[in-house]
């Protein structure tokens, strides 16, 4: 089965037409965040999730962690999925699914640690996707993505065998190693945001690199 991709950080309505022009299967709105890069307002996340023909996939990537607050944040958004990058409130998942039935839930783990397979198999119970990353939600202002970082990949295929729902795989991807990633992860989709990317645009060249190195 074909990798799909998933470019993050979609900033505009032509940024979003230019990743689906190459492929793109899902795109990434970043709402307000502690730290890094592509957020973007709310009313502009709409927008631009509104202009997007099915059956490509949004997500709303956002750090709330209550489940009001959760489902506010997409009430005011309207992408087809809710991408949690802090870790919710216990109850906040079945909570949410009460009120949005048909909306995807994808909960972000930041690979950091042995630790971090178990919170993803837990996570993945109740969540329709996982996604790792490379953040670290314990510093003082949260890393909840963005960081061009890559992890490590050696949990991450862990985590993959044992994961009942598909895996995306983030964190410091581009075109000189997604192919290595998907080689030794097995992910469900690759995830990018800076590594497509010149000066915090959408680079057409560096997206070409890209799907070029994940379809090979």
């Amino acid at each position: 089965m074909k990798t799909r991709v998933k470019i993050c950080c979609i900033a505009s309505e032509e940024e979003a037409k230019t990743a689906i022009s190459f492929g793109a299967s899902a795109l990434g709105l970043v709402a307000a965040m502690p730290s890094g890069p592509g957020p973007i307002p709310d009313e502009l996340i709409w927008r631009i999730a509104c202009s997007v023909p099915p059956p490509i996939a949004t997500f709303l990537l956002t750090c709330e962690t209550q489940a009001g607050a959760i489902v506010a944040h997409h009430l005011r958004t309207q992408t087809g999925t809710l991408q949690l990058v802090d870790a919710p409130e216990a109850g906040a998942i079945a909570a949410i699914r009460l009120v949005l039935p048909v909306v995807k839930i994808v909960q972000v783990i930041h690979v950091r640690d042995e630790g971090s397979i178990d919170e993803a198999l837990q996570a993945a119970t109740e969540v329709d996707a996982l996604l790792l990353d490379s953040g670290n939600p314990a510093l003082a202002v949260k890393e909840l993505g963005g960081t061009g970082r890559v992890h490590d990949w050696r949990l991450s295929r862990r985590i993959v065998e044992q994961s009942p729902v598909p895996v995306f795989l983030a964190g410091g991807l581009n075109a000189a190693n997604v192919r290595a990633a998907i080689d030794q992860v097995q992910p469900f989709a690759v995830d990018v945001c800076s590594g497509v990317r010149t000066n915090g645009r959408l680079d057409p060249k560096k997206l070409e690199l890209f799907f070029n190195a994940v379809w090979e």
